[in-house]
């Protein structure tokens, strides 16, 4: 009989220790060029041009069917379902018993009694794991990520337009005039003479959309946006830059799995594999809790606040009932670093002496589960989960959680800037010193083109 992911932790001793040096480091992107031309110019287009984001290859897809989905997703979900149906989408997020954040997807209603789930994997285990242990009238198929396959396809293809350009080359690809839709709602086109699914989206702010269709479609539809895309500008982006466009849209990517503890989740967790995500991921920077709860996080750390509804019931209500009440929430929140010290961390790799942790370019994260220490007169004020270097902005930035106090624009702060003891043992972390790196607290998101275009309470600072 395989491990679970329950024996896996009892073995483990400290939690913190262990997720630690896990000897994995960030998420990668599979089935595309790290660079298509240099993610310089990659990045540059997705705010003055137009670019094709792949997206098929390195998230996990989860069909759900059957007369109870509806239900089943509306008691997994801290959003509101009310009005939601066919051609429609959301960010669905679900937490714990006790209000904490599990991960986040996209959720895609499809059509009746047909839900479609895309995103990193603890949000589609925690679902799989309901739909298999509940008294739910439901099936589910997973769609696992390439990095996980052995038969080189998938169900689907999925693909990204993106940019001021993008409406110029979706009406080129189709030959009509393109859709007025509102945000994350949902209509068909024809590309390269196949029926597409299109989701009205954006990323880094910028106008377009999302597009599906059935993994056989993949070639024409690809070629045929290619073919639109040429005299707009259009680039296709790697899997560096794509990384990095989180910074200027202000989604923080990687929420920690709050499953670890509690004898609520234990069933659970003796129902996930020792080869579960879960039991792989790691953690890295500056931030070393007492306990794996230190990791945790709630809506309101994410700036899901806005999602959170108290129109249904669902698993983790009374948890965030308490939280809501109590009203001590971390803010979402871009953290600009200091262009000096930025340079004084990268220079110290110019030396035989003491070095920083090398900041990578253009995504600065060495591990599946960024937290570092952020500090104002010496004690810490907020945590940072993600970092690297816009080239539209020309700025070094970080996506933090910060205490009340902290928040407004123009707060000065610092960013404690690698780990301790010279570093864990994860394969991406070289001996290194600690150091601090001044910081700036902005708006999130910090592209202005994005705070002026995303729907409200969606990436918006509320």
């Amino acid at each position: 009989m395989s491990q679970t992911l329950e024996q896996v932790i009892q073995n483990a001793g400290d939690l913190v220790n262990f997720v630690r040096n896990q000897q994995v480091g960030p998420n990668v992107y599979p089935g595309v060029p790290a660079e298509y031309s240099n993610w310089r110019n990659e990045q540059w287009a997705w705010a003055h041009s137009a670019v094709l984001y792949n997206q098929s290859y390195h998230m996990v897809d989860l069909a759900v069917k059957g007369p109870d989905a509806f239900k089943m997703l509306e008691h997994l979900g801290i959003n509101s379902f009310k009005n939601f149906q066919p051609d429609r989408a959301k960010q669905f997020v679900p937490v714990t018993p006790d209000g904490y954040v599990i991960g986040d997807v996209i959720l895609f209603y499809l059509d009746e009694n047909h839900f479609n789930l895309v995103g990193r994997a603890p949000t589609i285990e925690w679902v799989e794991y309901h739909a298999a242990s509940g008294n739910w009238n439901v099936t589910v198929e997973r769609d696992e990520r390439w990095a996980m396959r052995t038969d080189g396809k998938r169900n689907s293809y999925r693909f990204q337009i993106q940019g001021p350009n993008a409406m110029k080359i979706i009406e080129k690809a189709t030959g009509k005039t393109a859709p007025d839709l509102k945000f994350f709602h949902m209509t068909r086109m024809t590309i390269g003479g196949k029926e597409v699914r299109a989701l009205r989206h954006g990323m880094a702010g910028q106008p377009g959309f999302e597009l599906m269709g059935p993994w056989e479609d993949y070639g024409a539809v690809h070629a045929a946006l290619v073919e639109a895309g040429k005299g707009f500008q259009m680039a296709l982006v790697g899997g560096r830059a794509y990384s990095s466009n989180t910074l200027e849209s202000g989604w923080i990517p990687s929420p920690f799995p709050a499953i670890y503890t509690g004898e609520a989740l234990r069933p659970y967790r003796e129902w996930l594999s020792a080869n579960s995500y879960e039991a792989k991921c790691s953690v890295g920077g500056s931030y070393v809790p007492e306990t794996i709860e230190g990791y945790y996080t709630t809506p309101w750390d994410l700036g899901y606040g806005p999602f959170v509804k108290f129109d249904h019931d669902f698993i983790g209500r009374a948890a965030l009932e308490k939280m809501a009440a109590e009203g001590k929430h971390r803010t979402k929140v871009t953290l600009a670093l200091d262009n000096e010290d930025v340079m004084r961390v990268q220079s110290s790799a110019l030396s035989k002496g003491d070095r920083a942790k090398f900041m990578e370019y253009p995504s600065a994260v060495y591990s599946m589960h960024p937290f570092d220490q952020v500090l104002a007169d010496g004690k810490m004020v907020g945590l940072s989960t993600w970092i690297g270097y816009t080239a539209n902005e020309g700025k070094f930035l970080t996506l933090a959680m910060m205490e009340p106090g902290y928040v407004e624009p123009g707060t000065q702060v610092s960013l404690l800037w690698g780990e301790p003891n010279g570093g864990t043992t994860k394969p991406t972390v070289e001996p290194h010193v600690q150091t601090e790196i001044k910081a700036t607290v902005a708006a999130v998101p910090y592209s202005e083109v994005a705070r002026d275009s995303y729907a409200e309470g969606w990436r918006t600072k509320k």
